[in-house]
């Protein structure tokens, strides 16, 4: 798996599915558009539909509910993580990323553009608020 950089400001679960599914963040977002789902509509960060639907056209399988993050170990091998919680305009929003426990070891994908290294492992450094898990169908 590789981090994907989103190309939009909001462009975050895209690049997160993009980065889960393999693909570019142009043909993640391709299929996006093609579900009704754009970077520019705030239900893509706070809520979880969209990337639920993103997820099952990906083929993978979520959890039916978030799970309130505990501890970098407790998580599964493989989540949706939102990060950056806050509310705005009495919504919450949150910073999708990927969370991958593999084979050298657990690493955070952000895909947000300012980074020098989005395959992150400063976990002191990130804050999540829940999971979603996922696992491949």
């Amino acid at each position: 798996m590789k981090p994907v950089v989103q190309l939009e400001r909001t462009g975050c679960g895209i690049a997160s599915m993009a980065a889960l599914a393999g693909v570019s963040y142009a043909e993640a977002k391709r299929v996006a558009s093609r579900l009704g789902i754009s970077a520019d509509d705030p239900k893509l960060w706070s809520e979880t539909d969209h990337v639920r639907r993103l997820l099952k056209e990906y083929g993978f399988q979520a959890a039916r509910n978030e799970v309130p993050f505990t501890s970098w170990e407790a998580l599964p091998d493989l989540a949706l993580l939102a990060t950056k919680w806050h509310e705005a305009q009495g919504r919450a929003c949150w910073h999708w990323v990927v969370f991958w426990r593999g084979p050298r070891g657990p690493v955070v994908f952000d895909s947000k553009r300012a980074l020098r290294c989005h395959a992150r492992t400063d976990f002191g450094r990130m804050k999540p608020k829940w999971c979603i898990p996922v696992d491949p169908i």
